[in-house]
């Protein structure tokens, strides 16, 4: 297939608001691919690299290159530039990525080249882009799309479910299910006000302590073990510590769902910061581990030697994991059989997990099962405070002291058309440090710079503490944050993951002041 078609759909899919409309042109173009290309039109159409982020920045992507003159390529050949160019290492690397990229869009029209830009950046703009694709994949394919998307939940690659769905119908889909070493999105908390809201909500459930690490999954089968952060990303080799524990339980064959943090010597967890820098570090991971030692903390077990879990309700699931991992190896967690006559004791457990350092609690339902990929109704999270994980579109220069620095942030969250709505500003909150780091970030990002405001593309996400959110007319979701301050960049979260205006727009009740 050429990329020509692949452009022209994403252009008309951008410009139509019909869901309807843009379903059928995405199961048009997804029913006339071949076998062999049905993974990579999803893929590109989903806005997404089969071979993730291939380290193009902006600078490469800004020189004019000529366009070609007619449509000659296909998207296999881009598969293999793309292919070429995560492959680039070392010295030169710069020159050679340049050179790729010059090559590829010199290949490509002009309207080609637009959504070769897109695509290298992240930034294909044509609204819902995974969850309007699946719809797509599910009409073409003639499933489903409950069915499908329960069997990309499982496997973790729409792309890879799509051509199997194309290729083989429901028969396909129904072969799909959760492997050990194949990584599965995690299940997520929704977010309620209190403790007491959450026992009201939910009835017989656990409330475990919410930690502030990062997230991981971790599959063993035999002596090989592999860990996963929540974005799927394998960090299996930073965190040693973490697979020594894994090898050194009982079972041979598992997946554990857990939290990795680290503690100083009075058992306080250290700031979530310092976890992500180890984390994130592939350099000299020995000296790493001896400056900060990390320790994970499991609350899940969603297979177990050849059996998934999934589907079995929490109080099931729980009974096999302290049967695998040892106590001191689990999130705390308080049972709550009667909500009514245990409220004071839970309140007392979120108020010690506090003290402890901890971020609040999860609140589960004893009767839910594993939703994967799902941000469910039956978990909910309780913190002290109001938090937004939301995207940074642009950010001001600074004055005074800050003078030279990008201080003052705009705030988005996602929108249902895959754009991001801003819901205010805040300078509040950031340390030198965080400044000194955030110029730097958002100059690398910058895409606009009228000498006052700098633009940025909607990659940085940071989480806000706000007090609350009031009308606003200046705003497009009609609300604006009241109070905000930086608690925190997320460096595990994509621009993908932040919280949608309809999360804010649930949330309003009780919070806008009135």
């Amino acid at each position: 297939m050429l990329l020509a078609e692949v452009a022209r759909v994403s252009r008309e899919v951008a410009r139509t608001s019909a869901r309807s409309r843009k379903v059928a042109l995405l199961a048009e173009v997804f029913g006339a691919a071949r076998a062999e290309e049905a993974a990579l039109v999803v893929a590109y159409l989903s806005g997404r690299l089969p071979q993730g982020r291939p380290g193009v920045g902006w600078r490469a992507l800004a020189p004019e290159v000529p366009p070609a003159p007619r449509s000659s390529l296909t998207v296999t050949a881009v598969d293999a530039a793309v292919t070429e160019l995560a492959a680039v290492a070392g010295a030169g690397s710069r020159d050679a990525r340049h050179r790729i990229v010059a090559q590829l869009l010199g290949a490509a029209t002009e309207e080609e080249q637009r959504f070769l830009r897109g695509l290298l950046s992240g930034e294909v703009r044509q609204g819902a882009l995974d969850a309007v694709a699946l719809e797509g994949v599910a009409s073409a394919a003639g499933v489903p799309a409950a069915a499908l998307r329960r069997a990309v939940m499982l496997d973790g690659s729409l792309p890879r479910v799509a051509a199997a769905a194309l290729t083989g119908g429901a028969r396909a889909l129904s072969e799909v299910t959760l492997r050990v070493g194949r990584p599965v999105q995690p299940m997520l908390a929704g977010t309620a006000r209190s403790v007491a809201d959450a026992l009201a909500a939910l009835g017989p459930c656990a409330v475990e302590e919410k930690l502030d690490g990062i997230r991981v999954q971790v599959h063993r089968e035999g002596d090989d073990v592999r860990i996963h952060t929540r974005s799927l990303d394998e960090i299996t080799d930073r965190l040693p510590e973490v697979a020594e524990l894994a090898r050194s339980l009982p079972g041979e064959r598992f997946i554990l769902d857990g939290e990795v943090i680290g503690e100083r010597p009075d058992g306080r967890p250290v700031p979530f910061q310092e976890i992500a820098s180890r984390v994130g570090s592939r350099v000299d991971v020995a000296a790493a581990r001896r400056t900060l030692p990390v320790t994970a903390y499991f609350f899940d077990v969603l297979a177990l030697d050849d059996r998934v879990l999934l589907d079995l309700p929490v109080r099931d699931r729980y009974a096999r994991l302290a049967a695998l991992v040892p106590e001191a190896s689990r999130v705390r967690r308080l049972v709550v059989e009667d909500p009514a006559g245990q409220a004071a004791e839970a309140e007392r457990f979120w108020a010690r997990a506090l003290e402890r350092g901890h971020e609040g609690v999860v609140v589960k339902a004893l009767d839910s099962v594993y939703e994967a990929g799902r941000r469910g109704k039956r978990w909910l999270k309780a913190k002290p405070v109001h938090t937004l994980d939301l995207v940074v579109l642009a950010a001001e220069r600074g004055h005074g002291r800050r003078t030279g620095l990008l201080s003052n942030l705009h705030l988005g969250a996602r929108a249902a058309d895959g754009t991001f709505a801003m819901l205010g500003k805040t300078f509040k909150g950031l340390t030198d440090e965080t400044l000194r780091w955030q110029t730097r970030r958002l100059g690398e990002l910058a895409v606009e710079d009228d000498g006052f405001t700098v633009r940025v593309r909607p990659e940085l996400v940071v989480e806000i503490a706000y007090d609350g959110l009031q009308s606003s007319s200046r705003y497009p979701a009609g609300v604006a944050l009241r109070f905000a301050r930086v608690l925190r960049y997320r460096p595990d979260k994509n621009a993908d993951q932040a919280d949608t205006v309809e999360t804010v727009l649930e949330g309003r009740a009780g919070t806008d002041g009135r």
